[in-house]
């Protein structure tokens, strides 16, 4: 597997700096290589639907990461899916939980064979926007862990 760097100077691979390395509780790793690994397969995945649904579980799992990193907000709140959660328990990520939390009903749909529209377009976006979010996500877990993170492909030279 060949990492993908945003950044000249970054770390990459899974170097003692890289995600898979973090000294996070068991939990956290775990949801982040899940996390991980749903990127990997939206990046190989041929069908739109099948790439939105990856990238909607890998962004699904980063946020339970960070649910579990920082704790379940109480059980008084209003909190029901993982992205209320998460605008809960880290603030600074809600607009994130709102982006994803709109599509949820699309992977639902999918997941269910109702095959609704989800055009090549609209799943690169989808793609994008959660590894956007695994690498903020990354970030908050261990900031000195950079934009590393293995991927099933190799970035296109330009």
């Amino acid at each position: 597997m060949s990492a993908r760097t945003r950044s000249a100077g970054m770390t990459s691979g899974r170097g003692p700096a890289a995600v898979g390395a973090l000294p996070a509780s068991p939990e956290v790793t775990r949801l982040l290589d899940r996390s991980d690994a749903e990127l990997a397969a939206a990046a190989t995945a041929t069908h739109p639907a099948d790439r939105f649904v990856h990238a909607h579980l890998a962004a699904l799992r980063a946020a339970a990461a960070v649910v579990a990193l920082r704790g379940r907000p109480s059980a008084r709140t209003r909190a029901r899916s993982v992205w209320d959660m998460l605008a809960l328990v880290e603030p600074e990520l809600a607009a994130w939980s709102g982006y994803f939390a709109a599509g949820a009903r699309v992977r639902a749909a999918v997941e269910a064979g109702l095959e609704p529209d989800v055009d090549a377009r609209r799943a690169a976006e989808l793609v994008a926007c959660a590894e956007d979010f695994r690498d903020e996500v990354g970030l908050l877990v261990d900031p000195r862990t950079g934009f590393a993170r293995p991927l099933a492909v190799a970035p296109a030279a330009s």
